[in-house]
């Protein structure tokens, strides 16, 4: 054993009733290294560095820190052992500001002033030496999510963590965001901070990590220097089997409308206009892709064209059915339309945490046969179904008994999608389909649109990762401020393009 090693693990196991999440897992993280896990949704990655940070005990095996066997209870272990973690849904007070949310259990006492001041102080020293800037007096709900997340490591950082763990850290953030965040997290190694990077993207893991380990199954099954491997083999090694990384689709043969969006605007509460003039339509038989930053109008308009908010201005024709301010339609008659919706926000809109796996596989159409008789749901048929849809997408655990909470962002990506996408809806609406999703999930779900759009639906994609545009999109139109600045075919449309669109440096 020598000093080099920040963290070993010997043999950890952990299941959760039947389902063994990790099995004799071995491994060692070198002090001031940027190391990176991955692995597809299940694989036991998450799982593994919640038992690193104590919000999970080990069924068996050994943790050491720093050379010391150690004994892991809770973060509270952790935190005193110099270990931090940041996870992929932000443990932030939003009405807080960011210093009070940097102190939130560390104030110092009962007199804040004094330990407001020190962390003040301590603030400013850490935003100076790892180019962390941000605003101590700003409300975080102000913030956008790059800052936010700035803000997690800051408060990982002011506890005093040597060793900070990161899951999914780009997973909500645009392809700025993360350029910022790679850099970051550069910027902590050189400073001797070690760095634990789980991501599904291996574009992030090739510029960032010195090391990579791969998991599948619960397993360990390789370990490659960065700079020795490639996407496509850690992509194998993940998945068991060699992964597409584009495709061929034939031409869109397209139909009739079945969305037309004529000068749709929204107001906000705040009175701000989100959405300005916005016209485009979405035919049977094609994929129409939505780029552009987030923030920019994309979540407001996917809400509008499911329902969920009523313009305030202009027109829809939904499948035939004219929409605006006063004629409305909420998402349960666009169901009823035949539209489909994949929201943002699998957590808030997709699912309820606290639901079996069976109750979200129905959510929204549980009125129906054959989940309904007499207004009694059917347990059995329901979780019949759940078990038929979890094979068909490869959702992990297949067990519709399981809560979603306790599933994988990705895994509640896939069951979500299998929901919507099982009923072969007339339109459908996805927003960020493959959002922390892992690279063999990412090839069935983008395989399954492409299926959708060519057996007729009309199929409109809102992401902000335009590699994803590009793969699966027919046209593209791109969105800034609220409008629709550009339209071009994918055939005619890269990247440089597109993001000069983005920034209203080009329209087209």
């Amino acid at each position: 054993m020598t000093s080099d090693a920040a963290i070993e693990l010997r043999g950890i196991d952990k299941s959760f009733g039947s389902v063994q999440a990790v099995r004799g897992v071995s491994l060692r993280i070198e002090r001031g290294s940027i190391t990176g896990i991955v692995g597809e949704n299940g694989a036991g990655k998450s799982t593994l560095m919640s038992i690193l940070y104590g919000l999970y005990r080990a069924d068996a095996g050994e943790i050491r820190v720093e050379g010391r066997p150690v004994e892991m209870t809770s973060p509270r272990d952790a935190i005193g052992r110099g270990i931090g973690m940041v996870h992929q849904h932000f443990m932030l007070v939003d009405s807080f500001t960011v210093l009070e949310n940097l102190i939130l259990g560390a104030e110092g006492g009962p007199l804040l002033a004094g330990g407001l001041a020190a962390a003040r102080a301590e603030l400013a020293r850490l935003a100076q030496d790892y180019g962390l800037a941000v605003d101590p007096d700003a409300r975080v709900s102000d913030l956008s999510v790059g800052e936010q997340q700035r803000v997690e490591i800051l408060k990982v950082l002011f506890r005093g963590a040597r060793i900070l763990i990161l899951d999914e850290p780009s997973a909500v953030l645009t392809p700025q965001e993360t350029n910022r965040l790679l850099q970051i997290l550069r910027v902590l190694r050189d400073r001797g901070v070690t760095v634990v990077l789980i991501t599904h993207k291996l574009r992030e893991i090739l510029s960032v990590t010195d090391r990579v380990i791969v998991m599948r199954r619960g397993e360990v099954v390789a370990e490659r220097a960065t700079s020795k491997t490639s996407a496509e083999e850690l992509a194998e090694l993940m998945v068991g089997r060699k992964v597409r990384f584009s495709f061929d689709k034939a031409p869109a043969r397209t139909g009739e409308p079945r969305l037309v969006a004529r000068g749709l605007s929204l107001v906000d509460d705040r009175l701000v206009r989100v959405l300005d003039d916005i016209s485009f339509e979405v035919r049977a038989g094609e994929i129409v892709g939505i780029a552009g930053v987030s923030g920019n109008g994309q979540s407001e308009l996917l809400q509008v064209l499911a329902g969920i908010r009523r313009p305030t201005g202009g027109a829809l024709e939904v499948c035939g059915r004219k929409v605006d301010a006063a004629h409305p339609a909420d998402p349960a008659e666009m169901r009823e339309l035949g539209v489909a919706h994949v929201p943002e926000d699998r957590l808030r809109q997709g699912l309820v945490p606290a639901f079996l796996a069976s109750e979200t596989s129905i959510l929204g159409y549980q009125d129906r046969e054959p989940f309904c008789h007499n207004y009694l749901l059917d347990g059995p048929a329901v979780g019949k179904y759940c078990a038929e849809l979890m094979d068909r997408f490869d959702v992990r655990p297949r067990t519709p008994g399981l809560l979603s909470s306790s599933f994988s962002g990705g895994n509640q990506q896939k069951l979500i999608l299998a929901r919507e996408m099982a009923r072969h809806p007339r339109l459908l609406l996805v927003g960020q389909p493959t959002r922390g999703v892992d690279i063999g999930a990412i090839e069935f779900i983008r395989r399954e649109l492409i299926a959708s759009r060519d057996a007729g639906c009309a199929v409109l994609v809102v992401s902000v990762e335009l590699e994803e545009i590009l793969s699966l999109a027919d046209r593209i139109l791109v969105m800034s401020g609220g409008r629709i600045v550009g339209e071009v075919a994918a055939a005619d449309a890269d990247e440089r393009t597109l993001g000069l669109m983005m920034t209203g440096a080009r329209a087209a």
